[in-house]
């Protein structure tokens, strides 16, 4: 298959992210010559294994973490499930579990099948946002009972990029007694982190969120903190994640996270103004065309705009014709023909919400690529909207 045969302007980052080329060759070596298991006791395998503590060293500098507070896994998902099961099973007796209405599915599913995954009746209470995707912070202090396992809130959201105050939520979970977790698949690598600053207690990352292959996780677990396997087996990652490690992916992961600490400024200056750019074009070429998300705390490289009365599917596939990849919401809710539950749970007009497209930028993204989708985006809505009859009734 021949995927570079083309001119592709990807904007799809949220969804994932292409593999560094710093990465690929950090990773190589260990898919051909460095093949050993990291747990044997031979020399061989103690190489790959303190190539594993190394990694283990970089991605705790990029989040602030002690390299023992780090375990892999293979992905966003199965660390937003073993953290927020492991607090669960922790406190049995706690079966309260308090997150927000615009969670990832890999929480939101979670917590609608919680019953039949512990045997147990729990009480999950979804706080809603406000209409610029932020939260009300009365709401969430009110909604924290003495019943409550955990809370699970996402540091920065896939759709809108909006960020939440999790370093002051879990400030206030940990003055009640509460187990904090956040997925911050999205912000790692975007903003500065540091977990020796807050009390964060549970942290989930993903590697192909930041440059590094598909397949790889890290879940975040702070020292002293109770916590249950998720998956058991042998004594790898100290007894907390039982399954040989993916040790290629976790060195890619750990150049990855070094590469991102390099980068950051350049996210928040340079691929910010692109957003910016790309951004304030679109809103001001296009009539009718609404940001979705508060214009400020979100992350550097996330816009979410709404085009009324056209259909998003409609709009990615007259883009598609030029090669320009985004989104009209998360990755892994793609083919619902369900208006985003984020922006349902924003407010947004059905009208808008069904006609949402995300860009989510990168460092290897350019200015010509910014101007060739303002040049193509206003004749795209413009076709579309010929052909609508609710376009021409609002005329």
């Amino acid at each position: 298959m021949d995927c570079g045969s083309d001119k592709v302007i990807y904007m799809d980052n949220n969804a994932t992210t292409r593999i560094a080329p710093e990465v690929v060759d950090a990773m190589m070596p260990f898919l051909t010559d460095c093949y050993g298991n990291p747990s044997s006791m031979h020399t061989f395998g103690g190489q790959i294994g303190r190539a594993v503590e190394e990694a283990r060293k970089q991605i705790g500098d990029l989040i602030g973490a002690d390299p023992a507070e780090i375990v892999f896994t293979s992905c966003g998902t199965e660390s937003d499930s073993t953290a927020i099961l492991s607090a669960l099973q922790t406190f049995p007796e706690q079966r309260h579990v308090l997150t927000t209405r615009v969670e990832h599915p890999a929480v939101k599913s979670l917590c609608e099948n919680l019953g039949q995954l512990t045997g147990h009746k729990h009480r999950v209470t979804r706080l809603m946002v406000e209409a610029d995707g932020t939260l009300d912070m009365d709401r969430y202090r009110e909604a924290l009972s003495e019943d409550t396992a955990i809370v699970s809130v996402m540091w920065a959201n896939n759709e809108t990029g909006v960020i939440f105050p999790v370093e002051e939520m879990a400030a206030m979970a940990r003055e009640r007694g509460i187990l904090f977790h956040t997925d911050a698949v999205q912000a790692v690598g975007k903003i500065p982190i540091n977990l020796k600053e807050n009390q964060i207690d549970f942290l989930s990352l993903s590697g192909h969120k930041l440059h590094a292959p598909k397949g790889v996780g890290v879940l975040y677990v702070r020292k002293g903190t109770p916590f249950v396997p998720f998956l058991n087996g042998g004594h790898q990652e100290g007894g907390r994640r039982g399954g040989t490690e993916n040790v290629a992916s976790i060195i890619a992961l750990g150049r990855a996270c070094e590469l991102a600490g390099e980068n950051l400024a350049e996210e928040n200056s340079r691929v910010k103004a692109l957003r910016d750019k790309l951004e304030k074009g679109l809103l001001t070429s296009i009539p009718k065309s609404i940001l979705n998300g508060h214009p400020t705390d979100r992350l550097p490289n996330t816009t979410n705009v709404s085009f009324e009365y056209v259909e998003g599917e409609a709009i990615l596939l007259h883009m598609n014709q030029y090669n320009i990849c985004a989104s009209s919401g998360s990755a892994c809710t793609s083919g619902s023909l369900e208006p985003s539950h984020v922006l349902r749970a924003m407010g947004v007009p059905f009208t808008a919400a069904h006609g949402s497209i995300r860009f989510s930028l990168s460092v290897y993204n350019t200015e010509e690529e910014v101007d060739f989708v303002l040049e193509k985006m206003p004749a795209i809505i413009a076709n579309l909207r010929a052909m609508s009859p609710f376009w021409k009734d609002d005329e």
